[in-house]
C-alpha cells in the first residue's frame, strides 16, 4: 500500500514512519506538512491512503479531504487526531477511520487493513460537529482528473451560469459545481450578493456606479468588468458601500 503522511509536526511524521517500518508491507511515497501540500502531492504521487492530521495551519485535514473527493480515484484517508471524546463520537457515528494520538502500532496496522474512501457527507458531519466550523480557505477546481486549488482571497466573484458557477480571479476563470446558495452561506463574511446570479468579494469591489441605463453596477479591482446589481439587492449593496471601512 502506497502511503502519504500528512502532519505539520516533524516528530509526528517520524513516528508514523517508524511505525510503518515496524509493520512492514507499506511504501511511504512522501510527506506533506499541511492540507495544501496534501492535495498537491496526492495529485502528483497517487497514494492509496493518506495518514492525515486534522489540525494543521492553513488548510486543515478535513478541508483537504473534501477537496480530494474531486479526483477521479480519491485515496482512502485515515485521520490522526488529538480531539476530545465529543469530536471522536462524530468520527465513530460516521464510520470514519481515525487514530488517536499518541498512535499505537496495533491500532495503525488495524486501520490500514480496513482503510476506505470517504464521502462528502461523512466529512461534512465531522466538520459540523467541531466546536468551530471554519469555512474553506480554497476552492478546488477539477481539471482532467487533477485538482487546482484557488485561494479564497484571489477570487473576485462567483457567477452562476446554467448548472455551473464561474470562479473568477484576476488571471483565470474556472467552472465549479458548488451552488451559489451554498457558497453564499459559507462565505457570507467575505462575499456580497449583488444579483441572484452573482456573489462578489467585498475586498475586490472598487465602487458602485450608475450605468447609462440608470441601473446600478459594481466596478472591480484588478479586472476591467462591471457587474449588474439587481433592483432587489441595490439598496443593500449601496448601504454596504456607504458603510464599508475606507482603505488606503
Amino acid at each position: 500500500m502506497r502511503v502519504l503522511i500528512v502532519d505539520d509536526e516533524k516528530l509526528a511524521r517520524n513516528r508514523l514512519r517508524e511505525l510503518l517500518s515496524d509493520i512492514g508491507g507499506h511504501d511511504i511515497i512522501g510527506e506533506a506538512m499541511n492540507g495544501n501540500e496534501a492535495v498537491e502531492k496526492t495529485s502528483e504521487l497517487n497514494p492509496d491512503v493518506l495518514l492525515m492530521d486534522i489540525r494543521m495551519p492553513g488548510m486543515d485535514g478535513l478541508e483537504a479531504a473534501m477537496h480530494l473527493l474531486g479526483m477521479d480515484t480519491p485515496p482512502s484517508v485515515i485521520f490522526t487526531t488529538a480531539y476530545d471524546q465529543h469530536a471522536l463520537d462524530a468520527f465513530e457515528a460516521n464510520a470514519v477511520d481515525y487514530l488517536l494520538k499518541p498512535i499505537r502500532k496495533d491500532r495503525l496496522a488495524n486501520a490500514l487493513t480496513k482503510a476506505h474512501k470517504l464521502t462528502a457527507k461523512q466529512i461534512q458531519e465531522i466538520t459540523h460537529a467541531r466546536p468551530e466550523s471554519p469555512s474553506r480557505t480554497h476552492i478546488s477546481v477539477h481539471l482532467r482528473g487533477n485538482i487546482r486549488l484557488v485561494p479564497l482571497p484571489e477570487i473576485i466573484y462567483f457567477l452562476a451560469d446554467s448548472k455551473y458557477v464561474a470562479v473568477r480571479t484576476a488571471a483565470e476563470e474556472h467552472l465549479i459545481e458548488d451552488s451559489l446558495v451554498t457558497l453564499e452561506r459559507e462565505f457570507a463574511e467575505r462575499f456580497i450578493r449583488i444579483h441572484r446570479n452573482a456573489l462578489v468579494s467585498a475586498s475586490h469591489i472598487k465602487g458602485i456606479e450608475k450605468s447609462p441605463s440608470s441601473t446600478w453596477q459594481v466596478t472591480l479591482k484588478d479586472i476591467d468588468r462591471r457587474l449588474d446589481v439587481s433592483r432587489r439587492h441595490a439598496a443593500a449593496v449601496r448601504r454596504w458601500a456607504r458603510n464599508r471601512p475606507m482603505t488606503a
